[in-house]
């Protein structure tokens, strides 16, 4: 799913640049403050795009001696930042803006262009109209390549267990940005037909809460992509019955998965084997399997097998957990 992600991450990219710069200009034509926290999260999300493709891009980068196992994990490290930016830069921002609005309410100055008086209203409501589009075909271009990634699942399981970040980070974002955009909408719309200023600051209250809520959300997955996590439990139940259809295998006693990345799982496999197979049919068997698990997932890029009896291994002491400090 690389090139959907980076199709989606340029598109979202794009949107948000000239996104960031109608609303700076309508906040200062006319002063909302809705306005300008939503300008600050527009070139927010623009910032956060850019760390995403370096963060693919550094996480493609070969295995090292330093790093034998790769740099897939670096994408998930930007992930975690971008969800960072988004909490900190688009919703603490918004907050504090929409508080020091509702300190020193004022109504929406009008827009003086070439001379020509504009109501700052119509300003503010064009500038998110326009908005409203760009965002909305940015959504849509990356809710067309989650669809396509996330299969028979309900979407909200599916962002649960998706390993690429780029692509659901972007979708929460598009998603964040058009209900600020209704909440900002509403706001400006409503402070104007009830003469109420204050609406516009509590508008950009909502926005940052919007966005803390959404941050908070990405925090938790990325992090969990961070530490590590094991692949889909059916790709586990895949493997387990690639390794119990071999001769010889008494009992799989345990199988290990983790993502290094998105498409980049490490496979470690305890077998019970019999004692009569030579080292040489035991090499054989280890060949065998593992092609077979690449062929079964593309994504399965390294597997490690150690022969362990399964009476040795119930027998050994559960390590005691260690006593708190």
């Amino acid at each position: 799913m690389a090139h959907e992600s980076t199709s989606a991450i340029y598109t979202a990219a794009g949107a948000n640049l000239a996104i960031a710069v109608a609303k700076f200009v309508g906040a200062f034509l006319t002063g909302s403050s809705a306005m300008l926290a939503e300008g600050v999260h527009s070139v927010v999300d623009t910032t956060n795009q850019i760390l995403l493709l370096i963060g693919m891009k550094r996480s493609q980068r070969p295995a090292t001696e330093k790093h034998p196992f790769g740099y897939g994990r670096e994408l998930y490290f930007y992930a975690f930042i971008v969800a960072l930016f988004i909490f900190l830069g688009g919703g603490a921002f918004a907050v504090y803006e929409g508080i020091h609005k509702l300190q020193h309410p004022e109504p929406s100055a009008d827009a003086v262009i070439y001379g020509y008086h504009i109501s700052g209203f119509w300003v503010n409501v064009a500038i998110l109209g326009f908005s409203v589009m760009a965002e909305g075909y940015s959504c849509f271009v990356a809710m067309k390549a989650f669809w396509a990634e996330k299969g028979q699942r309900p979407p909200l399981a599916a962002i649960r267990r998706s390993k690429d970040p780029a692509l659901f980070t972007v979708l929460a974002e598009d998603v964040a940005a058009l209900m600020g955009l209704v909440v900002a909408l509403a706001g400006v719309i409503l402070a104007h037909v009830l003469d109420m200023p204050s609406l516009d600051g509590w508008s950009s209250i909502g926005i940052g809460l919007i966005l803390i809520g959404m941050a908070a959300f990405l925090m938790v997955e990325t992090h969990g992509l961070l530490i590590g996590e094991a692949a889909d439990p059916e790709l586990v139940a895949a493997i387990r019955a690639v390794v119990r259809d071999e001769p010889g295998v008494h009992h799989v006693n345990t199988v290990l998965t983790q993502h290094l990345g998105p498409s980049d799982v490490l496979v470690n496999i305890s077998l019970d084997m019999d004692d009569t197979l030579s080292a040489g049919q035991i090499e054989a068997m280890v060949a065998r399997v593992e092609a077979k698990l690449k062929a079964r997932s593309p994504d399965v890029t390294r597997v490690f097998i150690e022969v362990q009896a399964r009476a040795s291994l119930e027998a050994m002491p559960e390590t005691p957990a260690p006593m708190p400090a």
